[in-house]
């Protein structure tokens, strides 16, 4: 794999190949791995994932990513986008089930959406509201319509958050920190403005 490659995480999270069929359909150079060494060619990293934080926790352990991701993201600035659970994450720690320690490379907490007054999961199209700028944003317009599949969201720090969408509880619907990228929304399920979402993040510079 090159620098202007892609390579997506396979940790057992979630059916993967729509996410590979998408970042093709834009003409990106992806591949579906578990392998450290393809992860560390790739020119950046899509960390997806649909599921249980406990369990994604305890796969990359299992594979023995954990260390190889912390340097590649945190010291040699990699760019990562995290979608869905990936983008949970990337927080502090989850109250899912159990309190389960996150990745930690962006302070905030995982918390379960509150349904009295809306069903759980939270299943279909949501408008976001964009709230700070970042690059993945470039030519989707405020309150664009995009896909989301969950039930629990990323609390964070307002700073690091990019959107915001509601559900009973206004969440982030994508955070950006540095190099760090993320989204509770599915791109690849977001049809037109979800392909330009993900072009956007192949296009940034690695500057």
């Amino acid at each position: 794999m090159s620098n202007s490659s892609i390579a997506i995480i396979n940790y057992g999270m979630g059916n993967l190949r729509s996410l590979e069929k998408a970042f093709i359909k834009i003409g990106a150079r992806v591949m579906v791995t578990e392998e450290r060494q393809a992860i560390e060619s790739a020119g950046k990293i899509v960390l997806p994932g649909v599921g249980a934080f406990g369990e994604g926790m305890a796969n990359l352990k299992r594979l023995d990513l954990i260390g190889p991701l912390n340097a590649l993201v945190l010291e040699k600035k990699k760019k990562i986008l995290g979608i869905c659970l990936g983008m949970q994450l990337f927080g502090e720690k989850s109250y899912e089930m159990e309190e389960t320690p996150g990745l930690n490379w962006i302070r905030g907490t995982v918390n379960r959406l509150d349904g009295e007054t809306v069903k759980i999961p939270h299943v279909g199209w949501n408008n976001i509201t964009m709230t700070n700028p970042s690059p993945l944003f470039k030519h989707i317009p405020d309150q664009t319509d995009f896909y989301f599949v969950h039930s629990y969201y990323f609390k964070s720090d307002g700073r690091y958050v990019t959107s915001t969408a509601d559900h009973g509880i206004e969440f982030a619907a994508s955070v950006q920190k540095e190099n760090l990228f993320g989204c509770q929304f599915h791109p690849e399920k977001s049809q037109d403005f979800g392909l330009k979402f993900l072009s956007n993040f192949v296009n940034l510079t690695n500057d």
